[in-house]
């Protein structure tokens, strides 16, 4: 699935047998479809193992999908995300998300949706599809006396942050996930599916917090020892 709207692509190989000219079609399921009402099941190899995608932005996470199998999500540039769909070693298409579109895929009754943020949900036919993510949004103190407001919702994390004054002084969300000032680092961090709010005090051994997006204090470390 190349493409930010609905695709369909089917991985074909041959195994030539020594000595023979004939190529012999090697079953392994059928693959990611855009419709509903999917072609007839159609001979498919066993595909090459995954490999890393060269000149992207990078690595992001893996999401367990519903049957098992999962989602490497890579970021390629500005909301534009591509999700690897691996069965064990096998990769078995690509989804696309870019822009303001998602990209879908199926197979065998899985169900894929890649969101332009890089959010990825899965559900098997038959089962009710997850409910769309409902915005949330919490004020938290920080420990360097400024406040921080942390906010989740269907366009991804993001927390924005206070003076004691009330003056908004700088925010961070998962495309630009770090901000420093003085000696005080804020950074989100995705952590498989969940999302984390990381305060780094520069000024000792590196003491931090970190917060989930429901604003509470889930870590801490003190002089490089948890507490």
């Amino acid at each position: 699935m190349r493409s930010p709207r609905r695709t369909t692509r089917l991985l074909r190989t041959a195994a030539v047998v020594a000595g023979a000219a004939a190529v012999l079609a090697v079953p392994a399921g059928a693959a990611f479809a855009d419709s509903a009402a999917a072609p007839a099941p159609r001979p498919l190899p066993v595909a090459q193992p995954a490999q890393p995608k060269p000149g992207t932005g990078g690595y992001v996470t893996t999401v367990r999908l519903a049957d098992g199998s999962v989602a490497k999500v890579y970021k390629i540039g500005d909301r534009h995300f591509e999700a690897d769909i691996l069965s064990g070693p096998t990769k078995l298409d690509t989804l696309v998300g870019r822009g303001a579109d998602a990209s879908y895929g199926q197979s065998n009754g899985l169900r894929v949706v890649l969101r332009p943020d890089g959010r990825v949900t899965s559900w098997m036919a038959g089962t009710p599809k997850p409910a769309a993510k409902r915005a949330s949004a919490v004020r938290i103190a920080m420990p360097d006396g400024w406040t921080a407001k942390l906010m989740d919702g269907p366009q991804g994390a993001r927390v924005e942050m206070f003076l004691p004054n009330g003056s908004a002084v700088d925010a961070v969300d998962l495309k630009r996930p770090t901000a420093q000032h003085d000696v005080w680092t804020y950074r989100i961090v995705q952590d498989g599916p969940r999302v984390k709010f990381v305060v780094i005090d520069g000024s000792g051994a590196g003491s931090s917090w970190v917060y989930g997006f429901d604003g509470r204090l889930i870590e801490q470390y003190r002089a490089g020892s948890a507490v």
